[in-house]
């Protein structure tokens, strides 16, 4: 079933002449059905109180709709986390009479600054987002590799089981097929498979899908944990790499820091252990410990936060050895 998921960055109440609101908490997802065409959009509905929300609704799209209203520190700390990201498949909708030339200085370098400018028209916009994932055809490779699924939502369901919520991010996974819940390692049957209210025997990669599970209870699972029979997944809370820090960020980083590192549907306080400086401060190498195993492939993206930075909260992005 091909599927777009788009990140809905917008003022209150945007979405809901877009699709249809399913799943509500901290990000609200709304879902828009043609045939067997589906879009799926995340809004970051506790954002800008929450930054964790604007990270899970960016980090799982593969497409980005960003409304802007005003010209404050939330649209260029949206801007900052959607470059670090590196998503540059978007759109920008001005309002309020604002215009290009007035934003350009804030997109200027960013992949934001290639995103067309559309007009304010939801009608237009949600037939060119149902033509874009209609187009969407993962190859045959992509889809005889094992899946992953990182879960944003998990429940128990009477007559059914433990239910879990997710976006595949890779691969595929089948009905009656055998995962591992990471980072604990427990194995979990898939029993059935759900996309957008009907049955499916398997789910590819851009797919959100609801999962029944069984041998996992409910309450053994977090939004973060990884579904996969991949064993290339790896888990720890000992994260290196080298880091390149946003060009605005105004000092080098100093061990004993307390960042937020974000992966997939994982947010995790973490703790500066070593940092080299040397050459550029703006590209350090870090080691950096978590309270809790971060779940990721070698070579992945993660983006750093700093909480308590004010206006200034994306530190930047580091690529895991």
């Amino acid at each position: 079933m091909p599927n777009l998921t788009v990140a809905l960055i917008s003022p209150p109440e945007y979405a809901k002449d877009l699709g249809k609101k399913g799943t509500e908490s901290d990000i609200t997802f709304y879902n828009l059905k043609r045939d067997d065409v589906t879009v799926t959009l995340i809004e970051p509905s506790r954002y800008p109180e929450r930054l964790s929300s604007l990270f899970f609704a960016i980090s799982m799209a593969g497409k980005a709709i960003l409304v802007v209203d005003e010209i404050n520190a939330a649209f260029g700390e949206t801007v900052l986390m959607l470059d670090c990201i590196g998503l540059k498949n978007g759109v920008l909708i001005l309002r309020n009479y604002l215009t290009h030339e007035q934003i350009l200085p804030l997109i200027r370098g960013t992949v934001v600054e290639g995103y067309p400018l559309i007009p304010d028209d939801r009608m237009v916009l949600r037939e060119q987002l149902l033509l874009e994932a209609a187009a969407v055809q993962p190859d045959e490779a992509t889809l005889k590799r094992p899946g992953a699924l990182p879960v944003d939502h998990a429940f128990p369901v009477k007559g059914v089981g433990t239910v879990v919520l997710g976006g595949v991010v890779r691969g595929c996974l089948k009905r009656h097929e055998t995962v591992k819940v990471l980072p604990t390692g427990k194995a979990a049957l898939i029993r059935s498979i759900q996309l957008h209210d009907d049955d499916a025997e398997e789910v590819g990669p851009g797919e959100r899908a609801g999962l029944a599970l069984k041998g996992v209870e409910g309450d053994e699972l977090d939004r973060g944990y990884v579904l996969s029979a991949d064993s290339a997944l790896t888990s720890s809370t000992t994260i290196a790499g080298r880091a390149h820090l946003v060009k605005y960020w105004p000092a080098p980083l100093r061990e004993g820091m307390v960042l937020a590192i974000g992966h997939w549907m994982q947010f995790l306080p973490a703790r500066v252990a070593y940092v080299d400086n040397a050459g550029d401060w703006h590209r350090p190498l870090l080691t950096i410990r978590t309270e809790k195993e971060l779940v990721a492939f070698p070579g992945a993206k993660a983006l750093l936060h700093y909480l308590e930075g004010g206006k200034l909260r994306v530190v930047g992005s580091i690529i895991l050895t």
